[in-house]
Parts: C-alpha cells; structure tokens; sequence
C-alpha cells in the first residue's frame, strides 16, 4: 500500500504528471482533431465531426454543443489547422472548467471543520481522506479520521494505517457493521475535546441499495448536527474518472442523498474518460476542488482549469 508521503516534484512537476495522466483521453481527442483537420475550412460538416469527437471524448452532450456553437459564431468559413483548433478548445474549456475550479477551504472558525467524504465504493475515498490528512497536517493542522465505513473491516483497516502513517488520530468501531452514525457523533465529540482542526468522515458507498445508503448518510448527519448544527462543512464526493459518463450519474444520485458541496476527481492517471469533467462543469456545476492523479500526497492537488484544458488538448 503506497504511503501518502509528501514528494518532491517529479520531472517536470505537477503539470507533466496532469498532462501524462490525461494522455489516453488526450490521444483520444488530438488524434481525431488532426484527421479532420488538416488545413480545412470549418463548414458544417467539420462542425459535426468536431462535435462527434468531443462527445466521444466523453466532453458530454451539452458542453460539446456550447464549444461547437462558439467556434460556429467565431470560426464559421475560416480555414483553420490543427493546432489552431486545439489552441481553441482549451479556451473553450477552460471558460466551462472556470467557474467550478475553487479550492476547498477549511475554516478555521470551525472546531473542528468536518468533511464528510461520500462516494461509491472503489472511488478512492479512504485513499483520498488519507492524502487530505497528510497535506493538512504538512500545513500545521490537527487532523482527525472517522473510520464511518463500519461494514467494510478492510476499509476501516486501511484508515487505520494511513491514521499511523500520516499521524492522524483515527476513531474506529468496536466491532464490524456498528452504527455508522453513533461512530460519527463520537468522534465529533472527541475532536471538539481534543481541539482537532480538521474532522475527515469516511462513509460506505454501497449503490446497490440506494435507500439504506440515503438513509444512513442523512442520519450521520442529523446526528452530528445535535453536537455542531453547522456540520457538515463541506460534503465533498469523490469520483473515479475512469468510469467516464457513469460519473454525472453519481452526481446525480448522490445530490439527491446529501447536500453534496464539493468534487474530488481521482484516478486520472492513465484514464481515457478525463473528458468527463468538462461534461460535469457543464451539466452539474458544483465545484471541483482537488483532483488526483496519482498515489502519493502530492499527486492530489487543487483544480485548476486552464491546466486541465491544455493537459486534455496536449498542449504545454
């Protein structure tokens, strides 16, 4: 199990691991927007065939009409390269991305700030609670895990050795499939005790039952709400990109069970299906605050649009 170690920059730092994590999507997108367009003049068939390509690339539906339409009041008739094209579809992406790209922010007002991490099982919530604990314990705060994922021994577990690894104070259940929301009010109480900064609830993410999953998440929060009527403080969801469309889906579902503040996007090392995070700006709206692309502490890093428009085009 890779420990969440802070790192030094790896060759060519933060942007170049972005750009190598989006590559698949990135060869996805390029290679057809060079075939297309090779010195061509953009009438409305290359219009279409651009759309198609930006659906393909998992961009979704309407953020693929909204970029289309752009380069039809800005573009129509022109004879345009490649390179040209690419230069503006990260505009055109980054102007979609903008609004969401806001970093999560932890008040300090707060004590503590509880995060309630929520998403299916497999996302990387523990992974990503793990590597939140290390950087804001890097930055001088007292951090706190909630192992509230009672039924999963191995998730539990797991939180348990990045709690020793990272240094963070860990609150586990008694026994296996204890009640998910009794462990929270309990930790809640010790960190308000103890003066913890920065409260990470880990939950269960089992989508196959959907209304005991609701129900249970809404429950730990009612709970914690008779310790800090104000918590939550953030719901922050994590989605694993390779899972592409699927993801708006769990958008979706997820809003409907929790007032849900927040993304976090993991998994973009190597996925083919970053392009879902354009269709997600576009279609959802909420902020995207982190997204991973890597094992270690440091491969977890706020949004950014720009970066993410140029490393989905392949440009520097």
């Amino acid at each position: 199990m890779p420990e969440p170690q802070p790192e030094e920059a790896a060759k060519g730092g933060w942007f170049a691991r972005l750009k190598a994590g989006l590559s698949r999507s990135t060869a996805r997108l390029t290679d057809a927007i060079t075939t297309v367009f090779r010195k061509r003049r953009l009438d409305e068939e290359a219009l279409e065939e651009l759309e198609e390509t930006l659906i393909g690339a998992d961009l979704g539906v309407a953020a693929s009409r909204r970029i289309v339409e752009g380069f039809r009041k800005t573009r129509f008739g022109k004879e345009v390269t490649d390179e040209e094209v690419k230069a503006a579809l990260a505009e055109a992406i980054a102007e979609i991305l903008a609004p969401v790209a806001q970093p999560l922010v932890i008040d300090r007002g707060h004590a503590p700030h509880v995060v309630l991490m929520v998403g299916v099982n497999g996302t990387g919530k523990t992974t990503t609670i793990a590597k939140l604990g290390q950087q804001y314990r890097d930055q001088g705060l007292k951090v706190m895990f909630a192992a509230g994922d009672t039924f999963r021994a191995a998730a539990v577990e797991q939180l348990q050795i990045w709690g020793d690894r990272t240094g963070c104070a860990v609150v586990a259940p008694a026994k296996q499939g204890a009640d998910a929301a009794g462990l929270a009010h309990d930790a809640l109480a010790r960190a308000k005790a103890e003066g913890v900064d920065v409260l990470l609830v880990d939950t269960a993410g089992r989508l196959h039952n959907k209304s005991a999953l609701m129900e249970e998440l809404r429950k730990i929060i009612r709970v914690m709400r008779k310790l800090e009527p104000s918590a939550p403080h953030s719901v922050l969801l994590t989605l694993d990109a390779t899972t592409g469309q699927n993801a708006i889906q769990q958008v979706r579902i997820f809003k409907e069970m929790v007032e849900v503040s927040g993304l976090a996007v993991t998994k973009l090392d190597g996925s083919a299906k970053g392009g879902v995070v354009v269709a997600l700006a576009q279609e959802i709206g909420l902020p995207v605050h982190m997204v991973g692309v890597g094992e270690k502490a440091g491969d977890l890093r706020p949004f950014t649009a720009r970066d993410f428009a140029r490393g989905l085009v392949g440009l520097e």
